[in-house]
């Protein structure tokens, strides 16, 4: 595993737990050689886990759209910052990048972010790790949630198995190394059983 990318929140959230974490993560992935991509700004729990890496001498790619770049929150101390034209860019290049995705605390877009880049994962478009960096408990009902789903039957359980979970970044890092990807979603109709 080369570079993993993550999503995060833009803002440090309620306890100083979060940024911890977030600079934990950093420098547990600059111990293992394993580079970051991220959404390339300077603040909140994204600039905290790029921090870290950086200062341990790992490598930082940035994938900025345009419009975020203007608004002055681009880090520049990054090892390479790619500018693109929409959030939809955005996306599609940390996912060519990548070699697996982890979510850390954050908002609607970080969860945008994650669901989406899982939903490829189960419908087989990439075969690569999707993790919860749970901090805090902050993933509990998360994760709480994706078993309601395999339970009520809206998800088989070899994918919601795809969710790995943990609450440091080396535990997150360890399922990494040891993750063998479902086959792809199956869809079962009427006159299939």
């Amino acid at each position: 595993m080369k570079t993993i990318a993550v999503f995060c929140g833009s803002r440090e959230g309620a306890s100083p737990v979060y940024k911890e974490g977030a600079q934990a993560l950093g420098r547990a992935l600059a111990a293992r050689g394993i580079g970051l991509v991220y959404g390339g700004s300077c603040v909140g729990l994204m600039g905290a886990v790029a921090d870290a890496l950086l200062e341990q001498g790992g490598e930082v790619i940035g994938v900025l759209p345009g419009f975020l770049q203007s608004k002055e929150i681009a880090h520049r101390g990054l090892t390479e910052l790619i500018v693109v034209d929409s959030m939809h860019e955005r996306k599609a290049k940390m996912a060519e990048l990548a070699d697996g995705f982890i979510a850390m605390p954050g908002g609607p877009g970080t969860m945008e972010e994650y669901f989406e880049i899982f939903t490829w994962a189960q419908l087989g478009l990439h075969r690569k790790p999707c993790g919860l960096l749970n901090i805090n408990g902050y993933y509990d009902g998360l994760v709480a949630m994706f078993g309601h789903m395999a339970g009520e039957g809206f998800m088989q359980e070899q994918h919601r198995a795809m969710l790995l979970a943990d609450t440091t970044p080396e535990g997150l890092l360890h399922q990494f190394a040891h993750y063998d990807a479902p086959a792809v979603r199956t869809y079962l109709t009427p006159d299939r059983t």
